[in-house]
């Protein structure tokens, strides 16, 4: 596949052969009709004029149309044919110029014969199928007539022009050479042979012209290696390497020419379909296309002794031509391929409208994000828990975003960004402050609850800055603490998937400072026993999708017995959140559930109203 490059520079040699012909060849006219051979002279220049009219429009076209690649070869094909017919005159004009000694026209002949195979070894050197035929065309008339002369220095000049030919070969063919193989390391990826993200933005650029030109389309699917970094770090960089080699080959195997295929970097891969119709993507929108991809890369790899099995996540996206910058094609094909990960990798998404309307409310969410702490957007609500009497024990504090473009905004929804972002530490820390605050006003004014809850993230809790936030926070407002008033970090159960030795650290750092720990939606997610007694853990809070199917569901019965049970063993506190209904509340009591929390009693409360009703009553 030439690059479109290639024929850019082709068609710049167009004007520079017509220059060199048209010029001097009406000095040759001039001198036909002073020698009596100027009819011939004339006709040899008509011919000239029309070769290079056609390379003209030769030019217009390839400058006028951006062409796809059954075009460009159809265009190169016509340019052959130019450059043959208009250095093929030059031998024709040194024919007929070359017998006519009495003028000494023999020698302007010789000259220009010569002068045409170093145009023609210079202008043409990037392509071998022009310069290697046209050389041998205007040299081997040379050397017969040095050879017809008769004489001996005809015999030598007829060697010296084999020779010069040689030369002027061996030139152009290292020359040739030295271009491709720069050519050749500049667009392509040295380790997988395949094309680089140079070449790639480079194609993109072409592609974009050809589409809005056309009214076509073209289909991308980005590939992304699942779990490769694992495969680096626990058997080395070699069979890493091994690996997307290997992998580069089965693409490339798979997609035959219907594709252009570059690597990105890393375990990135990039497809780029040729043109199609509308009709054409319609009937097919690539998903059988990448779902055979898909396959073809999950099969074994052997490499250095090792069975490997590896997947792909795989984003897909049409290529609409209203658009002209390549990365955002590269944006939106790449937002696909995360929703692939997102859905547990090894599998194909087509990025799609509902998607795109998704991600750019994530991406909008991100932005006043930023803003809406210091624009007191994000405020703090309590939620009371109660006890088996009904009597309020104590709270958790949540939070909740009003924004007058967005609405409200559920922490479900803006908090796993923050997470993403980092802004998730910026967020905890002003929970933490406003609700130490606002427990520590209470004690003063002797309205103590038994405990309070705050959400930790795990960003949160590995910061190394945290336990000394935590430190200040307690001895700025909790400065006599007293003895019974527990403060709950509350922490999900994927803290089990860290390093295990590294949370517990920095657990029993703060349980120092007095900070409880409870296991929030236990029973969803990494739940296992042994961490159970690992993890300095005081409470577990009962996902609330279990006490929603109680009225349904015997074996969510079943796991709330056991998870209580289990819990109690563990001399653990328990919690049920999502309590809706008296049934619930029954059922939970019955089973010597601790602490209850749903809307049966309340809803999470703004400050003002917390404190009015369960506080300052």
């Amino acid at each position: 596949m030439k690059h479109q490059k290639y024929y850019t520079f082709l068609q710049k040699q167009i004007l520079v052969m017509v220059g060199l012909s048209l010029v001097p060849g009406l000095v040759y006219v001039i001198v036909g009709w002073l020698f009596n051979i100027g009819i011939p002279a004339t006709i040899w220049y008509g011919i000239l004029l029309v070769t290079s009219f056609y390379g003209l429009t030769l030019y217009q076209e390839f400058a006028r149309h951006k062409m796809d690649e059954e075009d460009l070869k159809i265009w190169y094909k016509k340019l052959t044919w130019f450059m043959y017919v208009i250095f093929s005159s030059w031998s024709l004009i040194f024919v007929m110029y070359v017998g006519h000694h009495e003028y000494d026209l023999h020698y302007i002949a010789i000259f220009t014969q010569l002068g045409a195979s170093v145009v023609a070894s210079t202008l043409l050197i990037s392509d071998k199928k022009l310069f290697v035929p046209i050389l041998v065309t205007l040299m081997l008339p040379l050397t017969i007539y040095f050879a017809l002369i008769g004489v001996w220095y005809g015999y030598v000049l007829s060697i010296f022009s084999l020779i010069f030919l040689a030369v002027l070969l061996y030139a152009a063919f290292n020359t040739n050479r030295l271009l491709h193989d720069n050519y050749s390391q500049a667009q392509h990826d040295i380790l997988t042979g395949l094309y680089n993200r140079r070449y790639f933005m480079e194609y993109m650029e072409s592609l974009n012209e050809r589409l809005a030109e056309n009214h076509k389309t073209a289909c991308m699917f980005l590939i992304d290696l699942d779990h490769f970094k694992t495969i680096n770090d626990s058997l080395g960089h070699d069979v890493g390497d091994k690996l997307l080699i290997a992998v580069s080959k089965r693409i490339e195997l798979y997609v035959k020419d219907t594709h252009m295929v570059a690597r990105l970097g890393g375990d990135e891969f990039i497809l780029v379909s040729k043109e199609l119709s509308e009709e054409e993507f319609e009937n097919d929108t690539g998903c059988t296309f990448a779902e055979g991809l898909l396959n073809v890369i999950r099969q074994l790899y052997i490499i250095d002794g090792h069975h490997l099995h590896i997947s792909a996540s795989i984003g897909v996206h049409q290529i609409n031509p209203s658009f002209l910058h390549s990365t955002n094609f590269i944006r939106e094909a790449d937002i696909a391929m995360y929703e692939a990960k997102a859905q547990g990798r090894d599998g194909v998404i087509i990025f799609n409208k509902e998607l795109a309307e998704r991600v750019e409310r994530h991406l909008l969410i991100e932005q006043k994000l930023h803003y809406a702490l210091k624009e007191n957007k994000i405020y703090v609500v309590y939620q009371p828990q109660f006890d088996k009497n009904e009597l309020v024990v104590g709270c958790e504090t949540l939070i909740r975003w009003y924004d007058y473009d967005l609405g409200v905004l559920n922490p479900e929804e803006f908090i796993p960004i923050a997470e993403n972002t980092g802004l998730i530490l910026e967020l905890g820390s002003y929970v933490l402050k406003e609700t130490f605050e606002s427990v520590a006003r209470w004690n003063e004014k002797g309205m103590k609850l038994k405990s309070f809850s705050v959400n930790v993230s795990m960003r949160q809790l590995l910061c190394e800055t945290f336990v000394d936030e935590v430190d200040n926070l307690i001895k700025l407002y909790f400065p006599k603490r007293e003895h019974g008033q527990k403060i709950f970090f509350e922490i999900t159960e994927h803290v089990f998937a860290e390093d295990m030795h590294k949370v517990v650290g920095i657990m029993n750092r703060l349980k120092k400072l007095g900070i409880s720990f409870s296991i929030d939606d236990f029973g969803t997610g990494y739940s296992s026993l042994s961490y159970l007694k690992v993890l300095p853990i005081d409470e577990v809070k009962i996902d609330k999708s279990f006490i929603a199917r109680l009225s349904d569901s015997k074996n969510d019965k079943k796991m709330i017995t056991t998870i209580i049970s289990i819990a109690k063993n563990f001399d653990l506190n328990i919690v049920a959140e999502g309590v809706e209904t008296f049934e619930q509340l029954s059922f939970l009591s019955k089973i010597d559930c601790d602490v209850f929390q749903g809307f049966y009693f309340e809803e999470p409360m703004p400050l003002i109203s917390f404190e009015k009703k369960y506080i300052f009553t």
